[in-house]
């Protein structure tokens, strides 16, 4: 995102604005009214281009947030040293809620909306979920290694990560822990050499619903019909790396998980999925508040 001209240019221009509002608050000569209308008009639009960009590149907004913040606290301290009660005002009010969002997103919970049916049936595209970001430890970059209070992820947690192929997050299962012997054959998954238990609780003309149990955490998983073309049908066994993990969807025949793409690093982990809020399946749909609740 940070290589990308269209950002870089938005953001510059906002800076560039940003100067002219102080300047004009500083009473410079060079700098009227008139320039300070025009970059008051165009702020609006060039936001909009910076939140698209973050969208686009799914970039942690945490660190926007970290850096929005402390320019803020920049201006509202320049305000403080050249007297100037409109600009030390002004940021200050941008500062304060900007940087208590910073920290209730970055070290307590961050929103997070399912894309995909990987999860299924726990986690249902477009199920927004809340992520507690203190449970593994605190940090502020997603992937970062400087973590405080680091803790690891247990068996069964549904994790949110950065996967080593796509710098975009992901949600699974985690399954498998460094040093863990994994096997996935015939629909069956082994951790260690113990199979994971299973009980059919359910069946359509598509696919067949069981209850897994994994660490003393109860989960419902979705099984198809063996596929012997399927990559996820055929024999999957490894040994998870250290500092590694092995995670999987609920979803087991549609999934993109560790079975394909590989391990997770530990310092990719940036929280566990701990409620579903809210769910909004389509634009044309209205929001949902029927599913909220606990994730198992």
């Amino acid at each position: 995102m940070f290589t990308d001209p269209i950002f870089l240019i938005a953001t510059f221009s906002l800076v560039g604005c940003l100067l002219v509002w102080i300047l004009f608050n500083l009473e410079q000569p060079k700098v009227s009214e008139k320039y300070l209308k025009i970059s008051t008009q165009i702020s609006l639009p060039l936001s909009l281009i910076l939140l698209w960009r973050i969208f686009i590149y799914a970039a942690d907004f945490g660190v926007v947030l970290f850096i929005i913040s402390l320019v803020a606290l920049v201006v509202m301290i320049l305000g403080f040293i050249i007297k100037s009660e409109v600009i030390f005002k002004t940021s200050r009010g941008y500062f304060i809620p900007l940087f208590l969002i910073f920290i209730l997103r970055t070290f307590m919970y961050e929103p997070y909306q399912v894309p995909s049916g990987s999860m299924i049936p726990g986690l249902k595209v477009g199920d927004f979920l809340l992520v507690n970001k203190f449970d593994y430890g605190l940090k502020i970059a997603r992937t970062s290694s400087n973590t405080i209070f680091k803790n690891d992820p247990e068996y069964g947690d549904v994790v949110v990560f950065i996967p080593p192929h796509n710098p975009v997050p992901y949600v699974k299962r985690l399954i498998g822990k460094p040093g863990d012997k994994i096997l996935y054959y015939q629909k069956r998954l082994f951790v260690n050499g113990n199979e994971v238990p299973i009980n059919l609780i359910s069946e359509d003309k598509n696919a067949k619903f069981y209850e897994q149990s994994l660490n003393n955490k109860n989960f419902v998983i979705r099984v198809q019909e063996f596929d012997e073309f399927s990559q996820l049908d055929q024999v999957y066994r490894a040994v998870v790396p250290d500092g590694m993990y092995f995670v999987m969807g609920d979803n087991r025949d549609r999934s993109s998980d560790s079975r394909i793409w590989g391990f997770v690093p530990r310092d990719n982990f940036f929280g566990k999925a701990e409620y579903i809020w809210m769910s909004w399946e389509c634009w044309t749909c209205l929001p949902s508040f029927s599913r909220a609740g606990k994730i198992n």
